[in-house]
């Protein structure tokens, strides 16, 4: 009895030394540098914001954050490198939200739900819809009854087939019954010419690269989404102002890490990152490119990416989109 008795003392030291080990290493974390994977090219928004982090990240966590771009694929190569590090903390990913588009378009290596931890959203931005001022519409119900009179002659740019832009105008089709075409760029700054020389009727664009053109009279906005009417632009109502609540479409940018990730890493980099979102000269430099600071817990994250995969997986299916 005696002996047995030492055995179980000797396993329960074992046990709390070794939770004891546990803790101490998540305490310590970090304790080398953190890379941040960039599912895209050097330059683009996703990069600009995983660069504004790392500097205020490798201060507050006193390690060096690498960037390190890994674009093709369609965000997949970035994406699968993540998916296969060690959840350690030590790999992270800078994202937007074609993370929740492109597993309906493309087949994945990984799952984008199961296989990441969320830790925080960074940015978003809303999108509004603005018409060329030929177009006999000055509201989004007028734009409504217009399409349905004539369905199928309408059409809309984007920058891109499978992009937030063509699947905002494919869920207006479906939410409002009308038919209108859609007609794919090579990039936002192209379609949103095309529409200021009147070679499309309407568009969903970032409001930041929209505005300049509708107050020169360019163009003519007639709905944003987002809850509240955009202060730039005060005179043009929300979706749900203007008839069609449950219109949610924006995009937004945030940090994953791998499945398995420690909760008290997850939470260390989440409240970091919220803090570095809440600093004046961060807030501004966010706005000055066009997007609005958003912050978010893990779960309130990982809610979004599962509402806007489902919401777009539909859209996808049912407008049979495709990409070649």
């Amino acid at each position: 009895m005696k002996g047995f008795n030492a055995v179980v003392r000797m396993v329960t030291v074992g046990v709390l030394m070794g939770l004891a080990g546990s803790v101490t290493a998540q305490q310590a974390y970090p304790s080398k540098a953190i890379r941040m994977i960039v599912p895209y090219a050097a330059g683009g928004p996703t990069d600009v914001v995983a660069r504004l982090l790392g500097p205020h990240l490798t201060r507050s966590l006193a390690q060096p954050i690498i960037v390190d771009n890994r674009p093709g694929g369609n965000t997949i190569i970035g994406t699968e490198a993540l998916a296969k590090s060690a959840p350690d903390g030590y790999t992270i990913m800078t994202m937007a939200i074609a993370h929740t588009i492109v597993p309906s378009l493309l087949p994945t290596p990984y799952d984008p739900i199961k296989d990441f931890a969320p830790v925080a959203t960074v940015v978003s931005g809303e999108l509004v819809l603005v018409l060329h001022p030929s177009v006999p519409a000055s509201t989004l119900q007028e734009l409504i009854a217009l399409a349905k009179s004539k369905p199928g002659e309408l059409n809309y740019g984007s920058a891109s087939t499978g992009g937030p832009l063509h699947l905002a105008g494919e869920l207006l089709n479906m939410m409002t019954g009308i038919k209108t075409q859609h007609i794919p760029y090579k990039g936002a700054a192209p379609a949103l010419a095309d529409l200021v020389a009147g070679q499309v009727q309407m568009l969903f664009s970032p409001p930041d690269t929209a505005i300049p053109q509708i107050k020169a009279g360019k163009l003519k906005a007639i709905a944003i989404s987002g809850a509240t009417r955009l202060s730039a632009l005060p005179q043009v109502p929300t979706f749900t102002e203007a008839g069609l609540p449950g219109f949610n479409v924006k995009n937004w940018f945030g940090v994953l890490a791998p499945a398995g990730t420690p909760r008290p890493i997850i939470d260390r980099l989440s409240n970091e990152i919220a803090k570095i979102i809440a600093i004046p000269e961060v807030r501004e430099k966010l706005v000055s490119l066009g997007m609005e600071p958003f912050i978010s817990s893990p779960e309130q994250f990982a809610a979004l990416i599962r509402l806007d995969f489902a919401q777009y997986a539909k859209v996808i299916k049912q407008a049979n989109i495709k990409l070649e």
